[in-house]
This record gives C-alpha cells, sequence and structure tokens, in this order.
C-alpha cells in the first residue's frame, strides 16, 4: 500500500519558520517526482513546489519564491519544504503528493497525503 504521511505544522508567528516532512512508502521513492501544494479554508487546493525524481530539478509558485525551499533525501524516502518568513496568508493545510512528473495541477499526481496544519498568526 503506497502511503504519503506529511508532518512538521504547527502555529508559528508571522516571520518565523517550519519544516515539513513527508515520509512515503509502499513505492520505489526515488523514482517519482514530488510536490507540496496547501488549501486554506474556503479556496481551491493550489499548487506551492514541486522537485523532480532526482532532486536536481525544482519549481515553486511566485508567491513562495525565495521564502520556501523544496528538498528530498531519497535514502530516506523523504520530502521537505523548508517555510521561512511566513505570512499569515500562508495558513493552510499542506499537502504533499506524489506523481510521475513535477507538475504544477493536482491531476498530475496520483498519491496524496492526509495533509498537516500551518497556522500563522499575525
Amino acid at each position: 500500500q503506497v502511503q504519503l504521511v506529511e508532518s512538521g505544522g504547527g502555529l508559528v508567528q508571522a516571520g518565523g519558520s517550519l519544516r515539513l516532512s513527508c515520509a512515503a512508502s509502499g513505492r520505489t521513492f526515488s523514482r517519482y517526482a514530488m510536490g507540496w501544494f496547501r488549501q486554506a479554508p474556503g479556496k481551491e487546493r493550489e499548487f506551492v513546489a514541486a522537485i523532480s525524481w532526482s532532486g536536481r530539478s525544482t519549481y515553486y509558485v511566485d508567491f513562495v519564491k525565495g521564502r520556501f525551499t523544496i528538498s528530498r533525501d531519497n535514502a530516506k524516502n523523504t520530502v521537505y519544504l523548508q517555510m521561512n518568513s511566513l505570512k499569515p496568508e500562508d495558513t493552510a493545510v499542506y499537502y504533499c503528493a506524489s506523481g510521475q512528473s513535477p507538475a504544477v495541477t493536482t491531476e498530475l499526481y496520483d498519491i496524496w497525503g492526509q495533509g498537516t496544519q500551518v497556522t500563522v498568526s499575525s
């Protein structure tokens, strides 16, 4: 059974940092691209960042560039999202996903985690 489990969410003040982790099992992790998405209350799920299977290519939505960093450790079957300079508008449930390519659309990912809540207070 393929499974993704996120962790690392929590409550942080504006300007603070969090590192999210997503541990994968049941699939050859290193063969797949990984993505991070987020969903705020009343809004659609949106792309945040993605990384190729090798880790050599990364992609970010404009509003997190320079603040968030996606990385992966294939030996640990884990992908990370380092989030710095957090803003209240970053508050959302963050999801990791696995797919064939580092896409920006949800449809191209076939495995999803359960999500982890990130709350940024002002």
